[in-house]
């Protein structure tokens, strides 16, 4: 989507966000973290009809993202409704845009640059100095400044996922090379032990998109703080929808480790279990470092289990893709790191 360039301006007033919505303990939360209001260019959506968009889509929690701009911060504590929303900016530089979520309340993120200016890193600090998460955006968004051109290695996290998995809207990011490209570079972060999380966002502008697709995220509390500490440890999954849900787990003996979690199998075999709701007739493949290891076709029914055994040698990671009878994805894990 193109965007607009908006002068850094002053901000008035915030209303003070709560620190938390209503949670109880440890669980899976969703939500959209790239969200566009009438304050970003191409935007058509008002903060009371993203909120209800976000609450029809059973959403937990969004991100506010406007391009360049903190203009729309103060609108969002007006509205009493329990939904989480964390403070954020696109920030849409002249060789790729990204994501700075967790910003203060009116904190403008500088946007005038390009990889060649070698001016990204204070940004980033800055962002980074506020506890805030930087996001590599779609990196194959086919329009000018849309294409990610900074390494990844200065971001905490890659948008793999952004709107829909496939359509014919000039502006929808290619999202297949974008996961074929963090997956290649996946094995060799984690035994550097510098491996970034993929996410998966709406990058909503219109009426319709948001949600689609998003996170879901295992938190302590539905919390700004709790939400960003998940998805900066990899502990989530991207769904296309609310209806789509699963469990993924990864067993060796007495260790069990959930996604974006660790087991170190010694001599124990390692069992890994997938639980598919919403996906009916669809396709569930497990995934390495050596590519794809194993499939499993998927009953018509709501739901079905499937396990893969795992052979030979140990694999660094083991993550699961769902795909619809469409071939289009469904869900999409962060790993499982058994090394």
């Amino acid at each position: 989507m193109a965007t607009r360039e908006t002068k850094q301006q002053a901000v008035a007033e915030p209303v003070p966000l709560p620190t938390q919505a209503a949670a109880g303990g440890r669980r899976w939360f969703r939500g959209d973290c790239h969200v566009h209001s009438v304050a970003s260019n191409g935007g058509e959506l008002t903060p009371a009809q993203i909120v209800a968009g976000a609450q029809a889509a059973g959403l937990d929690f969004i991100a506010t993202t406007e391009h360049n701009t903190a203009e729309m911060h103060g609108a969002w504590g007006e509205i009493d409704d329990g939904l989480l929303v964390i403070l954020g900016q696109e920030v849409t530089t002249k060789t790729g845009h990204w994501l700075a979520l967790g910003v203060e309340p009116g904190q403008v993120v500088e946007w005038r640059y390009g990889v060649h200016d070698g001016k990204v890193d204070e940004p980033l600090a800055e962002v980074h100095g506020v506890n805030g998460l930087c996001v590599a955006a779609h990196p194959y968004a086919p329009y000018p400044t849309g294409t990610f051109e900074y390494p990844y290695d200065q971001f905490d996290v890659v948008e793999v996922w952004n709107g829909p998995w496939a359509s014919n809207v000039p502006w929808q990011a290619d999202n297949g090379a974008a996961l074929a490209e963090w997956e290649h570079t996946l094995a060799a972060g984690i035994q550097q032990g510098g491996w970034r999380p993929a996410i998966g966002n709406s990058d909503t502008h219109l009426d319709g998109q948001i949600g689609v697709p998003h996170n879901v995220v295992l938190a302590t509390e539905l919390s700004t703080d709790a939400i960003l500490a998940g998805l900066r440890a990899g502990q989530s999954w991207i769904a296309a929808t609310s209806a789509v849900e699963i469990s993924f787990v990864a067993s060796s003996g007495q260790l069990v480790a959930n996604i974006g979690e660790r087991t170190m199998p010694a001599d124990e075999p390692v069992v890994a279990r997938l639980t598919v709701r919403g996906v009916p007739s669809g396709v569930a493949s497990f995934h390495t470092e050596r590519g794809l290891v194993h499939t499993a076709s998927l009953a018509d029914s709501r739901s079905d289990d499937v396990q893969w055994h795992v052979g030979g040698e140990k694999p660094v990671f083991i993550r699961v893709e769902v795909r619809d009878v469409r071939g289009h994805m469904a869900a999409l894990t962060n790993p499982i790191i058994l090394v």
